[in-house]
Order: structure tokens, then C-alpha cells, then sequence
């Protein structure tokens, strides 16, 4: 049973990046299962990557959410699937290794409006499936300093992040101090020189789901077919 739900982009299973993310993380979300992280000298792998593992390699298009009261998985997974069916697949220029702030992630390179459009739409189209924040919740997510438009999204949509705000990204590490950033951003980028990023296209979405000692598992992917 899982605690909470969310809708990411996951590369497709058994491709070069999927196996990047996972080995890098040390974590599958596909197959459910830990993953070896790899062995870089000078570098704590497990540390570094503590703070992404759990939710997999992913880029958020709808932040994890508690379901609403009345509502089912088999509910969310068949309105998911219908608006996947009415979407279009996007295709970025690439993906590029950069720096936000103290941690590493992979976003594009170019504008990303289209992406954003489709990531708008799964937030207010399948809100209805969320269940409101928790008093303890808002708090933390305020703990960041959120600005006024941040805070708006958050009190209505239960996540600051999204809509105008909305940045994608695919975390690759916690934050890090900056002698760890650097070091770290170099070997990325040597790891991630096989990888085809460019152009790269978004063609599915996944329906991920949170169990109980908090890792994210992939339930289902939804082909971008409209």
C-alpha cells in the first residue's frame, strides 16, 4: 500500500539514462530495488545522494500528494491515463548537467514552456485526488522562504513549485558544500559524456507511488499520445 502518489517523468526502463540514474542514486525505481552505487574515490556516494534517492531518477511534473478522502488508486490511475491520452509528447533541445544552487541536476537547455503546459495541466486536472497539506507540512515547505507567489501555489495546489514556478529538473544530489560541488560536477559530467541527452524527448509519464519506508516505486508508465 503506499502513503503517497506523484506524477514524474522516469526515462523508459533499460535505456542508457535510466541505468544512469539508478546505479548513480543506488536506487531502481522500476524494478523496486536497491541499487550498487558506483565506486569514485574521494567521494560518499550514499551521502551525497541521500537526499534524491528515495523518490528515484525522476523530473516532478505533479508533486507527491496524500489521496483525498473517497478517492482510489484505480481512480487516479485511469484519470492519469486519460489525460496522458490528450497530451503531447515534448521534445527538449537536451538535457544539460547544472548547478541549483548547492546541488546537481539535469534541466534543459532551452525553453521548456511546452513541458511546462503539460506539467500545468496534470497539477489542475488531477487535483481533485489530493488531499489538503497538513498544518506541519505548510510549515515546512515555509521553512524555505517561500515568495508570495510560492505561497499562493502552495495554500492552493499543496506545493509551491508549480504552474509559474514550475522549473523542471532531474536531481542528481543533496546540497553540498562547495569543495563537494565542484568535485562532484566533474565527475557527472564525465559519467554522463555516454549518455544521449540531445535532443531529448518526454514521451510518457509515470504514476509513482511512496511506500511505507518512503521510497518511491513506479507503478505505471502513460505514453504522451495525444
Amino acid at each position: 500500500m503506499f502513503t503517497r502518489y506523484a506524477v514524474y517523468y522516469t526515462p523508459a526502463p533499460d535505456t542508457a539514462m535510466a541505468r544512469f540514474g539508478a546505479h548513480w542514486l543506488g536506487w531502481d525505481s522500476a524494478a523496486g530495488t536497491a541499487v550498487a552505487h558506483p565506486d569514485i574515490p574521494d567521494i560518499d556516494m550514499a551521502r551525497i545522494t541521500d537526499t534524491p534517492r528515495k523518490y528515484g531518477f525522476h523530473g516532478t511534473i505533479k508533486p507527491p500528494f496524500r489521496l483525498a478522502e473517497g478517492r482510489t488508486e484505480a481512480q487516479l490511475h485511469s484519470a492519469l491515463a486519460d489525460l496522458c491520452a490528450q497530451s503531447a509528447a515534448v521534445t527538449l533541445n537536451a538535457l544539460v548537467l547544472r548547478r541549483l544552487g548547492r546541488f546537481l541536476a539535469l534541466v534543459p537547455d532551452d525553453d521548456a514552456t511546452a513541458l511546462g503546459a503539460v506539467a500545468a495541466r496534470m497539477v489542475q486536472d488531477l487535483d481533485a485526488f489530493r488531499a489538503p497539506p497538513t498544518a506541519t507540512e505548510l510549515e515546512k515547505r515555509r521553512a524555505a522562504r517561500l515568495s508570495p507567489a510560492q505561497d499562493a501555489h502552495l495554500v492552493r495546489w499543496g506545493y509551491p513549485y508549480v504552474l509559474d514556478q514550475f522549473r523542471f529538473h532531474l536531481t542528481l544530489t543533496g546540497k553540498l558544500d562547495k569543495p563537494t560541488l565542484a568535485r562532484t560536477e566533474s565527475v557527472l559530467s564525465q559519467y554522463l559524456a555516454p549518455v544521449p541527452l540531445a535532443p531529448h524527448v518526454i514521451n510518457a509519464l509515470t504514476l509513482c507511488g511512496e511506500d511505507p519506508t518512503g521510497r518511491f516505486h513506479q507503478i505505471e508508465r502513460f505514453a504522451l499520445a495525444g
